[in-house]
């Protein structure tokens, strides 16, 4: 069973886009997790659920940062939602997901994982989540994974390796990336495990 593949920890995929690189003073802007199933001993991308979030007040958005997102912050359709409000409906289903598979925490998994766990800590923080379900420092990284089965760091040329699609407009939104990265980290697992 998943609970017996990475110590009862349940793998979470997470990305966010942030206006930013520093975890403290720059705003989330989007947050997307994707859940990963198992199946007959192999890893499956399940589903991914995402949040447009309206910037902590006070905190940094930097022009350079929409530029590269592409993100628009005053978009009419763009549903944007407090970080409370988001990290709370994330962590009831992440919770969810976790008694599905007996597990005892989830464990982050992302692309330069230690980035998006370092902004995720600070926002449940500065909203005042008492309890996360993620590993407070242990995360899994498709950075590092990546570069052992593929030689390759950039998720782009680790897709490119793997044979997982990659669409360079579609990349830089929470939920395509944490998509993807789901993506290559079970196909990577399930290689290892063949």
């Amino acid at each position: 069973m998943l609970k017996n593949r990475f110590r009862k920890y349940l793998p979470v995929v997470v990305d966010l886009e942030t206006g930013g690189f520093d975890y403290e003073n720059s705003a989330v802007l989007e947050i997307a997790i994707t859940l990963i199933e198992e199946e007959d001993n192999q890893l499956l991308v399940g589903k991914t659920h995402r949040y447009h979030i309206e910037p902590y007040d006070g905190l940094i958005v930097e022009d350079e940062s929409l530029e590269f997102t592409k993100i628009k912050l005053n978009h009419p359709l763009r549903n944007a939602v407090s970080e409370e409000i988001a990290l709370k409906e994330l962590f009831k289903i992440i919770n969810v997901h976790k008694n599905k598979y007996e597990c005892s925490r989830a464990i982050l998994v992302g692309h330069n994982a230690h980035f998006d766990l370092s902004f995720l800590k600070a926002a449940t923080n500065r909203n005042n989540i008492k309890k996360s379900p993620f590993h407070s420092f242990s995360v899994l990284d498709t950075v590092t994974l990546g570069a052992l089965a593929t030689n390759q760091t950039v998720l782009a040329k680790i897709c490119e390796s793997l044979n997982v699609e990659y669409d360079s407009k579609e990349a830089h939104s929470a939920a395509y990336d944490s998509d993807v990265t789901a993506k290559v980290f079970c196909k990577i697992i399930n290689d290892f495990n063949k």
